[in-house]
C-alpha cells in the first residue's frame, strides 16, 4: 500500500492486489522507530499515526521489578526521526487502506499472481481469477514467503530461523507508561504504548529447537516465563487470560542478494529483506523502499535505470538492518546484553541519516 500511494502521487496508474479476500492483517502491536515515523511522515500519514497510535519522546530502562534505572534524555522539540512510537498492526493497515481508497487506487482482493511473462516493453501478468494484465512495472511486496520471489528467483535463499521466538501481548495502558520501557532480567522484554488506552508487551525467548505452541499453551507458558518480573509486567502477567490477546512467531530472516529485480519485476519489503525485531525497523525500512522506488521511477525515463538506481540506494542499508538485527539476537542469546544495547544505539544513529 505504501508503494501504491507513493507511485500514485506521481500520476502512475496502479493496480493493487491482495490475496486475502477480506483485506485483513494479523498481529499485535508494532513498534515504530524514528525511521518508520519519518517514512510515514513523507507518505503523509504521520498525523493519523499520532491520532490512532502513540508517538512518544525518549525511553526508560527498568530493572526486572519495574524500578526506573535510566530515562533517556530528549530534546524539547525532537525531530521526527528522534522519536518513537507504537500502533496496532490492524490500525496501521486501516489507515493505509483508507488512504488507498481516497486515492482511487484500483484494488482487487482474493487474487494472486499465477504467472509472469515479460519482454523488453512490459510484463504480462496472469492472475488466479483468470484475468491477464500488461504492466510497465510489477512490484512484489508479498512478505517473507513471497510467491513473487519464487516466480522470478526460484533458486533464492529461503527464510532462516534464528533460535529465538517473539511473544506479544496486548494490555491496558497505565497512564504512567507514556513511552517505550525496556526491562532487565532473564529475557529481552519491554512494553510500548500503541494508543491512548492500550500498550503491548514484547518478549524475545531463546527457543533453539523451534517448538510449536498450540494456542491453549500461550497463556500458561507466558505466565511461567514472566514469573520473575514485577511492576507493570507482573500486572500484565496476572491479567493474562485470553489467548487471543497473545501473538507468537518464531523469528526468521532473509536477505536476497543484489539485485532484487528481474527485468521489470522488483521485490520490496520482507519479500527482499525480512528482518527480526531487534532494531524495530522492519516497517520503516519497507516503507523507505516504497518511497525510494517512487523517487527513482520519477527520476528516470526507463524502468531498468530506475531499478538500478533503486538498488544502489537500498541494498546496503537494508543489508545493515537485517545483519545487525540477526547479530544482536545472537549476542542476546549469548547473554551479552550491554554489547547488544550498544549495537542498537549505534544502528539507530546510522539509520537516522537520510535514506
Amino acid at each position: 500500500m505504501t508503494a501504491a500511494l507513493a507511485l500514485t502521487r506521481l500520476g502512475v496508474w496502479v493496480d493493487l492486489i491482495d490475496a486475502d479476500p477480506e483485506w485483513r492483517v494479523y498481529g499485535a502491536g508494532l513498534s515504530l522507530t524514528g525511521i518508520s515515523l519519518r517514512a510515514f511522515e513523507a507518505l503523509g500519514i504521520l498525523e493519523d499515526l499520532k491520532a490512532r497510535g502513540f508517538v512518544a519522546k525518549g525511553m526508560r530502562v527498568m530493572d526486572s521489578q519495574g524500578n526506573v534505572l535510566m530515562s533517556a534524555p530528549v530534546s524539547e522539540n525532537p525531530k521526527t526521526v528522534e522519536q518513537s512510537g507504537g500502533i496496532m498492526r490492524p490500525v496501521l493497515h486501516d489507515i493505509l487502506a483508507n488512504r488507498v481508497r481516497e486515492a482511487n487506487i484500483n484494488v482487487t482482493l482474493g487474487v494472486k499472481v499465477a504467472r509472469l511473462e515479460q519482454d523488453d516493453d512490459g510484463v504480462d501478468v496472469a492472475f488466479t481469477d483468470d484475468r491477464i494484465g500488461r504492466y510497465d512495472l510489477v512490484v512484489g511486496a508479498d512478505g517473507i514467503y513471497s510467491t513473487t520471489r519464487d516466480l522470478i528467483f526460484p533458486d533464492a535463499p529461503k527464510p532462516k530461523f534464528t533460535g529465538q521466538g517473539a511473544w506479544r501481548v496486548v494490555a491496558d495502558r497505565p497512564t504512567e507508561t507514556d513511552r517505550l520501557e525496556i526491562y532487565g532480567g532473564p529475557f529481552k522484554i519491554g512494553v510500548n504504548p500503541v494508543s491512548q488506552d492500550r500498550m503491548y508487551l514484547f518478549l524475545l525467548e531463546n527457543l533453539p529447537d523451534n517448538p510449536h505452541f498450540a494456542q491453549d499453551e500461550y497463556v500458561p507458558h507466558l505466565k511461567q516465563v514472566l514469573a520473575p518480573y514485577g511492576g507493570h509486567i507482573a500486572d500484565i502477567r496476572d491479567g493474562l487470560v485470553d489467548p487471543m490477546l497473545v501473538n507468537y512467531r518464531p523469528l526468521e530472516w532473509l536477505l536476497l542478494p543484489d539485485p532484487w529485480y528481474n527485468g521489470r519485476v522488483v521485490l520490496i519489503g520482507d519479500a527482499a529483506h525480512a528482518t527480526t525485531p531487534h532494531l524495530a525497523s522492519g516497517a520503516g525500512i519497507a516503507a523507505e523502499d516504497a518511497l525510494v522506488l517512487a523517487e527513482e521511477v520519477a527520476r528516470h525515463d526507463h524502468v531498468a535505470e530506475a531499478l538500478d538506481a533503486f538498488m544502489k540506494r537500498r541494498f546496503e542499508r537494508a543489508k545493515m538492518v537485517v545483519e545487525r538485527s540477526v547479530n544482536i539476537g545472537e549476542i542476546d542469546m549469548a547473554g551479552d546484553i550491554d554489547r547488544s544495547n550498544m549495537m542498537v544505539a549505534e544502528s539507530f544513529h546510522f539509520l537516522a541519516a537520510p535514506y
